[in-house]
């Protein structure tokens, strides 16, 4: 069993669309349970924090941490188009993590249309390098379960009149 380490864990008590964040957090609290270190981000607070720690100079600081982390979740990456200094921060978080350790990335966007995103073609690629190849994918299907869980909870409100 690895050392008990820290971990940056989100309460993971919502659920979002068909469960990608829920089933992210599930997988990081596994890992945290079992004793590895973690740490979870969505994908534009993660890149409004490395903004500010090269503004206040900690920036090599957060860079460490993060590539530390035994588990990396990077939630709801491509929600908006990266500027050129986001796409350089991802690059380097994901090359610092490259084969030391796990990443979950989620994101409602295929990985063939995350060039778009990224906007730069070469970085996209270095990036998309570094995440698609060796990664296993997990596509999940169905309604969205805030609908589903908004449904249910009409329901139940009718039935208690």
């Amino acid at each position: 069993m690895p050392p008990r380490r820290s971990c940056d864990q989100p309460s993971c008590g919502s659920f979002s669309d068909e469960g990608k964040s829920f089933l992210a957090c599930a997988l990081g609290q596994k890992a945290c349970r079992d004793g590895f270190s973690g740490v979870y981000r969505r994908a534009s607070r993660l890149f409004d924090e490395l903004a500010q720690a090269r503004a206040d100079g900690t920036h090599p600081h957060a860079l460490k941490r993060l590539a530390k982390a035994q588990v990396l979740i990077l939630d709801d990456f491509g929600l908006e188009p990266l500027g050129s200094a986001e796409r350089k921060e991802l690059l380097e978080v994901l090359e610092d993590r490259y084969h030391q350790s796990s990443t979950v990335v989620t994101s409602q966007l295929e990985p063939k249309d995350w060039h778009a995103v990224i906007g730069d073609a070469t970085l996209a690629d270095a990036i998309l390098d570094r995440r698609v190849h060796n990664a296993h994918r997990i596509k999940l299907g169905g309604e969205s379960i805030r609908y589903v869980e908004t449904n249910l909870m009409k329901g139940r409100k009718q039935t208690k009149v």
